[in-house]
């Protein structure tokens, strides 16, 4: 069974965000994605400065299996990235909630309503 904080947002598409306090959110991959790609062994993220839309590919994570793409889960600009992340990417398979991936700051359009809370993205995984 895979893990899913509650204190965390999700999307549908396996990433988790954590709403900061000066407004910010923090991206990363859901413990049931990192399983479901195994061994990563390498990620591309977004530049910071660069402007996303909501639901666009913003990311590649690949593994021994497979690359996948990662995607924003609001619209926003990026404000940092996880060099530690793109250095080590098996730091993900540890612990997926701890490596996170970028930082945005989201648009003043971003809408936080349409990501889903732990109980509803673990309704979306008993239906994978």
């Amino acid at each position: 069974m895979s893990k899913v904080p509650s204190e965390l947002k999700y999307t549908d598409t396996h990433e988790w965000i954590r709403l900061e306090d000066d407004g910010s959110v923090t991206v990363g991959i859901t413990d049931y994605a990192q399983k479901a790609l195994g061994d990563i062994v390498f990620i591309e993220l977004p530049e910071a400065g660069r402007k996303l839309v909501a639901k666009e590919s913003c990311a590649v994570i690949e593994s021994v299996k497979a690359a996948s793409d990662a995607y924003a889960p609001l619209a926003g600009e990026v404000i940092a990235i996880n060099q530690a992340a793109i250095d080590a990417p098996e730091n993900i398979n540890a612990d997926a909630y701890a490596a996170w991936l970028f930082k945005l700051r989201p648009a003043a359009d971003a809408d936080t309503a349409t990501l889903l809370d732990a109980a509803a993205y673990q309704s979306t995984l008993a239906e994978e």
